[in-house]
């Protein structure tokens, strides 16, 4: 009889899932993976076969489809006309903050859950919706067991100075430190370097991990040093309605000034800035790429300007670069933005394939490069999978 791993990642719009089976094997085989995602706005639901393309379900849903428990619920009811009454061994989530205490995937327990609601507040866009969707299979599946990934851990062993907040002692002791976030897609991307990129793997290496949410981050040997994204996921890389790096007095201005509501001034911080907020027109770098407006083109600019800029800051945490990578939905999908990018890095050695890039080759650079420039497709899902069978595989051990 078979077993399957059930794998959610619960955002504010979307709710992404990958169901893993295991028989005879000893190794999980991606059996279906898909997403609801318009939550809020206009629901969907598809469904896909294993790694492959082949559509196994798409449909539109009902507008009271409309938070990660709802949503959930629909998944339910999908599931179990498909796998019927399958054994569940266990289910995977993504969970964004995992604060100073969380270095490593955890059970999840009561006070597990009352640690992380206290982090809500570092993450308002995410955390909120992580929990909800723990909390919805805890109603549903009671007797099944939950691990909770961080995207936090894989940066945790920074040097102190990569993690420090210049802040006095007695507010940093409250918590207030760098953490680092999508650890999850950089933990997948260094751990498939070694087959993908041998000649950088345990060398010096950027991984530009550009989505709607965006961030870079220093590997050396396989092992986050630094990255862009600190206390909160609103540091570093302007992104889709985030702002990236932002002089703190501009928050006090907001407050002080134009009399800014603390609720207003998040909205403003989370879903109102980045390129949504410079072009007026989307936070999507694909409408903006197609789009002729200046304030279009002023979003790109600045985007490519500031990963250029932040590529040459870690280049110096490195002492050089051996390798520059690009993952996640722009890094993947974009020859533009990453014919951009390599151009403005090319001091630092890389000489852009453009023929490669053109195509989306793993390697985009040319032979003889001095620092070599790929595409690797993340998969952050696969690696929640990893650790939710590491986890129960523990548990299981201690019984």
């Amino acid at each position: 009889m078979a077993d399957y791993l059930l794998v959610l990642n619960a955002g504010s719009s979307s709710l992404k899932f990958c169901v893993y089976r295991r028989s005879d094997a000893p190794e999980w085989q991606l059996d279906v993976r898909g997403q609801i995602d318009g939550l809020g706005t206009a629901p969907r639901f598809t469904a896909r076969r294993g790694d492959s393309d082949a559509v196994i379900k798409s449909e539109r849903l009902i507008a009271a489809v409309r938070d990660a428990p709802s949503a959930l619920e629909h998944l339910a009811t999908w599931l179990r006309s498909r796998y019927g009454g399958a054994h569940v061994s266990g289910v995977g989530h993504r969970v964004v903050h995992g604060g100073p205490r969380y270095s490593r995937p955890a059970l999840v327990t009561p006070a597990l859950l009352d640690d992380l609601r206290e982090l809500v507040p570092l993450a308002p866009l995410h955390q909120p919706h992580n929990l909800a969707a723990i909390e919805a299979v805890s109603e549903r599946l009671p007797g099944v067991p939950q691990v909770a990934c961080f995207d936090t851990s894989f940066h945790r062993g920074q040097p102190a100075v990569a993690e420090l907040v210049p802040l006095p002692q007695d507010i940093r002791a409250s918590g207030i430190q760098r953490y680092g976030f999508h650890g999850l897609s950089y933990e997948y991307v260094a751990s498939i370097l070694p087959r993908a990129a041998p000649d950088i793997a345990a060398g010096r290496v950027i991984v530009a991990h550009l989505g709607s949410g965006a961030s870079l981050c220093a590997l050396a040997n396989g092992r986050s040093i630094d990255s862009t994204l600190g206390f909160t996921a609103l540091d570093g890389l302007c992104m889709g309605t985030r702002p990236g790096a932002l002089d703190p007095g501009v928050v006090l201005y907001l407050f002080q000034v134009m009399g800014k509501s603390p609720a207003a001034v998040e909205k403003i911080l989370y879903k109102k800035s980045g390129l949504l907020g410079i072009s007026g027109i989307s936070n999507d770098m694909r409408q903006l790429l197609d789009n002729p407006a200046p304030e279009a083109r002023l979003a790109v600019d600045y985007f490519v300007y500031r990963a250029a800029r932040e590529i040459g800051g870690l280049a110096a945490v490195l002492g050089g670069i051996d390798g520059l990578v690009f993952t996640a939905g722009i890094g993947e999908n974009s020859p533009e933005v990453r014919r951009r990018i390599c151009e403005a890095s090319a001091w630092l050695g890389i000489a852009l394939d453009p023929d490669a890039n053109t195509r989306g080759a793993a390697r985009i650079s040319r032979a003889g490069s001095r620092a070599s420039a790929w595409v690797i497709p993340t998969n952050e899902e696969l690696m929640i999978a990893r650790h939710t069978n590491e986890v129960l595989g523990l548990v299981e051990a201690r019984r």
